[in-house]
């Protein structure tokens, strides 16, 4: 079926704004793409009169592959540094593509409006630890090996798949409250990111949805016209959030980016539970 030109146009003006917006976050706050992208994704496909079961599936998937590529020029960059934890990737990513590869399987058998509930949930923790968290908590003095690390690395692979993220969100906190610093945290969750993201994309790319249900030039679960426009703005606009974030202080809009997410999360759960 050929794409309707006035419904690639719609799409387009979306994704620009979108791309934009996560960009320009992502380099100010040093927040992941993918919790932008995704309830991004979602309200985007919903106004071009896309839905059925499966769209939070198409936002979730969308959101990784755009992960893949952000991820590692991510990495790319703070290795140059010195600053990636290449022991902590090593000790951790088998467990997290591990969490990775079932966070697939149970976001394809579940409903969208199951998938929005959780994204909700896991939404309202990210933004109290955003908004209340300190940078002096701990957990302990370094990262957990043996069968904590046997828990915990395959949770943070499994949850952030459903949240459609990479690894800065649950990554970033789990390795601060365990005594890393925070440059070394930020650089080895980039890591994380290309570990959860590549296996799970490559299991989305199989998945099947309805012709009807799908935004043109959709992939399994992959829209390339999102992923497309979204890497090339995020490009073009993450340095100018990076300038931004030296120019000014970038806490207190964390703070305002806290509020921000825990109302967007509140929103998806309002809407997944119908009211």
């Amino acid at each position: 079926m050929t794409p309707d030109p006035v419904m690639l146009a719609q799409m387009l003006g979306l994704l620009l704004v979108i791309g934009a917006c996560a960009g320009v976050l992502a380099g100010l706050l040093g927040v992941g793409g993918g919790i932008v992208l995704v309830p991004a994704f979602f309200y985007a496909f919903q106004t071009l009169g896309y839905g059925g079961s499966q769209l939070m599936q198409m936002c979730l998937a969308t959101s990784l592959a755009t992960i893949i590529v952000t991820s590692l020029r991510s990495v790319q960059s703070h290795n140059k540094k010195g600053a990636v934890d290449w022991a902590i990737l090593r000790g951790w990513g088998p467990g997290i593509a591990i969490g990775a590869v079932l966070g697939v399987l149970v976001a394809s058998a579940l409903q969208s409006e199951a998938l929005q509930a959780l994204f909700g949930i896991l939404g309202i923790v990210i933004g109290a630890y955003l908004g209340l968290g300190r940078a002096e908590w701990r957990l302990g003095k370094a990262m957990p090996g043996g069968a904590r690390r046997g828990v915990l690395s395959p949770l943070v692979g499994f949850m952030s798949v459903l949240m459609g993220i990479g690894g800065g969100s649950f990554g970033v906190p789990l390795m601060s409250l365990y005594n890393t610093p925070i440059h070394r945290a930020v650089a080895t969750a980039a890591g994380f990111g290309v570990i959860i993201a590549v296996p799970s994309v490559l299991g989305f790319l199989f998945l099947q949805i309805a012709p009807e249900n799908r935004p043109p030039l959709t992939v399994g679960a992959v829209n390339l016209v999102a992923f497309g426009v979204v890497i090339a703005m995020t490009m073009i606009t993450t340095p100018w959030g990076v300038k931004l974030a030296h120019a000014m202080d970038p806490k207190p809009l964390k703070r305002v980016f806290a509020v921000f997410l825990t109302l967007v999360a509140l929103n998806m759960l309002r809407k997944a539970l119908g009211w």
